[in-house]
């Protein structure tokens, strides 16, 4: 059998016209020849009544005492609603369709609540509803232990439900549709000629959402790379071609492409970040911050470390914590509130000489001050303040040609 895994975010299901549209897509992929296995989020986002979001707000004045193991049993309501309703709207088309919530479809999962991840899938069940002709539908986010709790699978969970279930259904493709046409160049809201490109690898994209684009979790390519899935990001609204996540030297279009002169893929950025700089000497060294960092729960990002100084960022919600704890050492930190990380992802960097100099140049040429870099093989990170954030993405933009990106 063919199976191909169609997964719709939660924009994509939040109407009943929405679901109209989902349901077509599920039927063109069915009389193409495949066996679609839908998975859903719950419908819509923070404010529509059945998103994630507006299911904790019912419990928001008990929070304290809600139980992370009830909390889960909360947030899995949402992509069962969602589930029962695209089932219904598949058969009114005349379509045999089952439903499945996560545990039902095989999903197994530890035991941290909230946070869980998958340990395998038992498809058993979707293969004999296949066999039987059904369309499955598979509620997302959501899974079981071995004890049979409940679990969810935190922010981005359906789509690691649909690359797991791609991989072990072994399914020609995973189709991500979403509300956007497929991985644009850069954030159209900043850059409005920014447009879709035809294909990414696997660790570009992996790059590009750990560095705050959206489209789709890193844990949920990572996933679909264990047996070179080809991960699809589609529109829900449009019957644009989308976005082909794949390796390198995938067949694409009739044709095999070994090597790319596209040194940037795409150009992201992380706001709502400090920087934190703090001496360091024989008094206080760069492990005794970290090890400070960490014991108290603070999540550091974009280090620098020099024989005399330690810089590095941390979230906004998170500085008076750092603060506090560096005082308490006796150190006086140096912070700089308002900033955001710019990254420049590509795979065609790695070892190509200049890339660094054309950044510099760019946001020099824009009077932008670097407050920090780093890089790695497929990525070079900016620190600037957050009012020059969208001048350097388009300057980014202009002095990569991102424009004539494919």
């Amino acid at each position: 059998m063919r199976f191909l895994v169609q997964k719709f975010g939660g924009t994509s299901l939040s109407t009943a016209e929405l679901r109209e549209r989902a349901a077509a897509k599920v039927i063109a992929a069915e009389e193409q020849g495949y066996r679609p296995v839908v998975v859903v989020s719950a419908m819509g986002r923070q404010g529509d009544p059945y998103s994630t979001d507006s299911l904790l707000g019912l419990a928001e004045d008990l929070r304290d005492n809600v139980t992370p193991r009830d909390k889960d049993l909360l947030m899995s309501c949402g992509e069962i609603i969602s589930g029962v309703l695209v089932a219904a709207t598949l058969r009114k088309y005349g379509r045999n369709v089952v439903f499945l919530s996560g545990p039902q479809a095989g999903i197994i999962t530890n035991a941290y609540h909230n946070e869980a991840r998958i340990l395998r899938v038992k498809p058993k069940r979707i293969i004999e509803a296949a066999e039987e002709g059904k369309i499955v539908v598979v509620a997302g986010f959501q899974g079981v232990t071995e004890d049979g709790e409940i679990t969810t699978l935190g922010r981005g969970g359906s789509d690691t439900t649909a690359a797991a279930l791609g991989v072990a259904l072994n399914a020609v493709a995973i189709d991500i549709y979403t509300d956007v046409d497929g991985v644009m160049t850069a954030d159209p809201r900043i850059v409005t000629e920014a447009k879709p490109l035809e294909k990414v690898t696997y660790n570009e994209i992996c790059q590009l959402a750990q560095e705050g684009a959206k489209v789709i979790h890193p844990r949920a390519v990572e996933i679909a790379m264990q047996k070179n899935i080809p991960l699809w990001i589609k529109s829900t609204f449009s019957d644009a071609p989308g976005t082909l996540i794949t390796n390198h030297a995938e067949v694409f279009n009739g044709s095999i492409d070994i090597t790319s002169d596209r040194l940037i893929t795409g150009i992201t950025y992380i706001q709502h970040i400090s920087q934190i700089k703090v001496a360091a000497g024989a008094e206080v060294t760069a492990r005794q911050v970290f090890r400070a960092m960490a014991d108290a729960g603070v999540s550091v990002d974009l280090i620098n470390v020099h024989p005399d100084v330690v810089a590095f960022t941390v979230k906004d919600l998170d500085v008076s914590k750092a603060v506090r704890t560096l005082e308490d050492m006796g150190c006086r930190p140096e912070v700089t509130a308002g900033c955001a990380k710019i990254a420049a992802v590509g795979a065609g960097m790695t070892g190509v000489p200049g890339v660094m100099a054309r950044i510099v140049e760019a946001l020099a040429d824009q009077g932008i001050e670097i407050l920090q870099s780093a890089d790695s093989y497929t990525t070079i990170w900016v620190l600037v303040r957050r009012r020059d954030m969208e001048k350097a993405i388009r300057a980014l933009y202009e002095k990569f040609h991102l424009r004539e990106a494919r």
